[in-house]
């Protein structure tokens, strides 16, 4: 599975139309929509133009309970288990609660692992958590570990938005041999080759953001 995850604040307006297209002509599986702080209030809007003329389920990838939008078909309900940041643990999900119970949206548990991608991304700041060491591989795969043994569906492998180094293939290998439940990749991948790695690694989904966001045209070598 390839998700394109798309920034509410980032959205050229004027250019939906080839925005669409472009997604409806990649090799995605899913959208996802949101981001680390999101400022616009026009997220129904975004899910409602893109539903017009694409097909793909589009699932919220949300920074805090403002970005839930009952126009969407489901929600990874991150928990940031690699911080200790107790608002990004569960106070922000006890918050989204009677926000989720109006929708009808597919509420998905997912155990989301910050890791040092070279620089600090808007993920490290906006949460105020140390993304875990790129180098100990064994702390990350319990980490992912300790994640779904708590009931988490998914494990979510970041790197953050525009990281210089995505997560390293022996990570993805070692989480992905060391869990049951599906492993989601993001972060710093920007050309095929990084996403075919991925998956060869072990990923069942790999996550574009801002390759495709600086480049529309990002998939068309991958068709």
């Amino acid at each position: 599975m390839l998700a394109i995850l798309l920034d509410p604040d980032k959205i050229d307006w004027s250019g939906m139309d080839k925005l669409i297209m472009k997604i409806n002509q990649s090799p995605a599986t899913h959208i996802f929509v949101g981001g680390s702080l999101v400022l616009s209030t026009k997220i129904d809007d975004l899910i409602v133009k893109i539903k017009q003329n694409c097909s793909l389920p589009i699932v919220l990838f949300p920074g805090n309970p403002s970005q839930i939008s009952g126009m969407a078909d489901g929600i990874l309900f991150l928990s940031l288990i690699s911080g200790r940041n107790p608002d990004f643990l569960i106070e922000h999900q006890v918050n989204a609660v009677p926000l989720l119970k109006k929708t009808k949206l597919e509420v998905i548990a997912t155990g989301y692992i910050l890791i040092d991608g070279g620089n600090e991304t808007a993920v490290a700041k906006v949460s105020q958590t140390k993304p875990l060491d790129a180098n100990k591989s064994d702390y990350i795969t319990q980490t992912a570990q300790a994640g779904e043994m708590l009931g988490n569906q998914l494990i979510y492998l970041e790197a953050g938005s525009g990281a210089l180094n995505p997560v390293s293939l022996e990570i993805i290998q070692r989480v992905s041999k060391n869990i049951q439940i599906p492993l989601i990749v993001g972060g710093g991948i920007c050309n095929k080759a990084l996403i075919e790695q991925a998956f060869d690694s072990g990923a069942d989904m790999v996550v574009v953001g801002t390759a495709f966001e600086n480049n529309l045209n990002f998939f068309d070598s991958l068709s």
